[in-house]
């Protein structure tokens, strides 16, 4: 019975008489009068299929129910039903119809046999997949536990040498402050020591100083002593104090030679700082290089102008009231070396970046901004002035690209050409006392330096006027 409800209810018979229903309620007044009969009887033939197959099932279920089951269901329901409202045509089926139905229905029960027996294929299919799969999935499980496990071991050595590694930072940060506290203190002490150097320098020069003072008073006491008439020992005595050294000339040889020394540790030290700082922007050295030679002429240039200012200053002041043996000019030197620090350096610093900012060769276009190596110009413009009041006067020899080199003022570069004649540009100027080399400088050379020369002075852009600072000097000269 229950293999009959299923095929009923699989056979959708129901919703396929509701679907010829709705159709043909649909089509009722399109079709025709014929049409609408064949609609008819086809349901009709439809519904009696369906009631075949109900009464089929009813008569299977009544024989499992035995021979009293359901007797009171049919007397109360089925027979009163039965003869009021249905009445069944014995001969409407032919024979030839009732073995085409009988034909369909075991075609049907043999398709549904057959998806049966596939369906349980499928189903065995299914089953052993899954046993495969739960046999996969218990090998995975056992993996990921023993994975587990050795994570766990891993953790555990890792805390381990986790605690041992910050044993070890704590140790080494301890002795990192421990050396960068040594590092202060020997900082410290070299600090010190450059002060204490820098004092036995002081003192030296003051020692040479008062050794030269003391020569000077033991010449005159000798003098003095000597057996002579009054006047002329007083004529001798005014000779004396007119021929007294000054304190510029008694400290003239210990500044020269501390400026000298100052010079060359501006070349070693200095000079080398401004060119990494200004490598940071320029990646061309022959740019930078050039730069530096051009600041380092500029700042004497302005330091000599400055002097001749300065010194023009003090002489005007001190003219009115100057009275003793020194001359006037030794009076104003005099001064000037007891008053190095009232030299204004910044406006020769601002005047060689103004030089510098029009200057054809570096400043078209200008590359950097020249406050950059603010602090080598002021050094380099300290030293020079200074250089002013020794005597003679120490200067910057005269140099220019293109010209022949010269193996008594410059030594070549390490990446020159050393066959080569001619000086392409220079890298540090040479130091002259008069016409004496006191201070090698440094020059590059070249094959083809006059070609590059002619060429950049032929140029409209290096055609432009000098620098105002120059300008003034050779003014001042005239």
């Amino acid at each position: 019975m229950a293999d009959s409800l299923r095929r009923l209810v699989n056979s959708s018979s129901f919703s396929l008489l509701q679907q010829k229903l709705e159709s043909w309620y649909k089509d009722y007044h399109v079709i025709s009068c014929d049409q609408n009969l064949n609609r008819c009887c086809e349901l009709v033939e439809l519904t009696s299929k369906i009631q075949g197959q109900l009464f089929t099932i009813l008569s299977q279920t009544a024989r499992e129910g035995g021979h009293y089951a359901g007797v009171d269901t049919l007397k109360s329901r089925l027979l009163p039903w039965l003869g009021t409202c249905f009445t069944m045509a014995s001969s409407s089926v032919s024979p030839d119809t009732s073995l085409n139905l009988i034909q369909d229905s075991v075609e049907k029960d043999r398709k549904i046999r057959e998806l049966s027996a596939s369906h349980e294929n499928e189903k065995q299919k299914i089953e052993t997949e899954l046993c495969s799969t739960r046999f996969e999935l218990g090998s995975v499980k056992q993996d990921l536990f023993d994975a587990q496990l050795a994570l766990d071991d891993t953790k555990n050595k890792s805390a381990t040498t986790l605690l041992a590694t910050e044993d070890e930072i704590l140790q080494l940060r301890a002795e990192l402050r421990s050396a960068q506290d040594q590092v202060e203190l020997y900082k410290r002490k070299l600090d010190m020591f450059d002060d204490y150097d820098r004092q036995v320098r002081m003192l030296r020069d003051e020692v040479s100083i008062l050794t030269a003072e003391k020569t000077v008073l033991q010449d005159r006491l000798v003098r003095s002593r000597s057996p002579s008439p009054l006047p002329h020992r007083c004529r001798a005595s005014s000779t004396l104090r007119s021929e007294s050294p000054t304190r510029a000339q008694l400290t003239n040889s210990a500044r020269h030679a501390r400026l000298v020394s100052r010079f060359s540790d501006l070349y070693a030290t200095e000079r080398l700082e401004a060119q990494s700082l200004l490598r940071r922007y320029i990646d061309d050295l022959e740019t930078v290089q050039r730069i530096i030679f051009i600041a380092a002429v500029e700042s004497f240039q302005a330091a000599k102008l400055a002097f001749r200012q300065f010194k023009l200053r003090v002489r005007k002041t001190l003219a009115p009231s100057h009275l003793g043996p020194d001359t006037l000019e030794d009076a104003v030197m005099d001064y000037i070396v007891r008053n190095l620090d009232l030299y204004d350096v910044q406006t020769s610093v601002n005047d060689v970046i103004n030089s510098m900012n029009v200057n054809p060769r570096i400043s078209f276009p200008a590359e950097v901004d020249f406050v950059l190596i603010s602090s080598f110009i002021r050094e380099t413009c300290r030293i020079a002035f200074a250089m002013q009041t020794l005597d003679p006067p120490l200067d910057l020899a005269f140099s220019t690209d293109g010209e022949l080199y010269n193996d008594i003022k410059y030594r070549r570069s390490y990446d020159s050409e050393f066959t080569a004649p001619l000086v392409v540009y220079h890298v540090w100027p040479s130091l002259m006392e008069d016409d004496t080399v006191i201070v090698k400088g440094e020059a590059v050379t070249r094959r083809g330096a006059l070609w590059r020369n002619r060429s950049r002075s032929t140029s409209p852009v290096r055609s432009r006027s000098g620098s105002p600072t120059r300008t003034l000097v050779s003014f001042y000269d005239d």
